[in-house]
């Protein structure tokens, strides 16, 4: 889509088979492809992009019959590029649902679920985090099971690997200690360029 968005779409992305639901609102524009959509629940959820990931259409079919993501080279038939795909050729409506997975190592499941198609707010920079309940789990703590143990350890001081979690925070990447699982501040948020993301990604820039 050419020239500058006059809708904004607003989702709701959740993690799945967490408890309680760790889960963000975010609006971006009408005019952002699967990629930007990508680089916005990243920095919203809080991951770090060191992962592949793919967005799995509810219902294959007509232009969705094939996970929407990063192929693996042009011969690769089976995965559709997520920068050539506009989001409003899916999400057409409020309602529409779509899965999205990152690291399929860890295998982090989201729901991402289309709110609102509204007009773009005067004075307003987009994309922008509304709403959010809780932190994003570490990265690569070992998805769901590596999540949870991480919290029991965490949460007792007499755990056997209390001290050791902690110090795999502190010199984690991203510096995650101290962790605290329920705080979460849409201001924090801070949103990438999606262009800048796929030169860094793509292009070594």
């Amino acid at each position: 889509m050419s020239g500058k968005p006059s809708c904004i779409l607003r989702f709701r992305i959740s993690l799945t088979e967490i408890d309680p639901e760790i889960w963000r609102s975010i609006d971006v524009p009408e005019n952002y492809s699967f990629w930007d959509l990508h680089v916005a629940i990243q920095d919203a959820m809080g991951w770090l992009d060191y992962h592949l990931h793919s967005f799995i259409p509810e219902k294959r079919s007509g232009l969705f019959k094939k996970p929407i993501g990063i192929p693996d080279g042009p011969l690769d038939n089976e995965n559709v590029p997520g920068w050539e795909i506009p989001i409003l050729n899916y999400f057409s409506r409020p309602g529409v649902v779509i899965g999205y997975e990152y690291d399929f190592g860890d295998g982090w499941h989201h729901k991402v679920e289309l709110l609102s198609i509204s007009k773009k707010e005067k004075q307003t920079s987009y994309p922008r985090c509304v709403e959010g309940e809780r932190a994003c789990p570490p990265e690569d703590c070992g998805g769901v099971p590596g999540y949870y143990h991480l919290l029991e350890a965490l949460g007792n001081p007499g755990h056997e690997e209390h001290e050791e979690m902690n110090a795999w925070l502190k010199g984690h990447a991203k510096n995650y200690f101290p962790y605290h699982p329920e705080v979460f501040d849409p201001a924090s948020v801070k949103f990438w360029n999606p262009k800048k993301r796929f030169k860094m990604a793509f292009e070594g820039k």
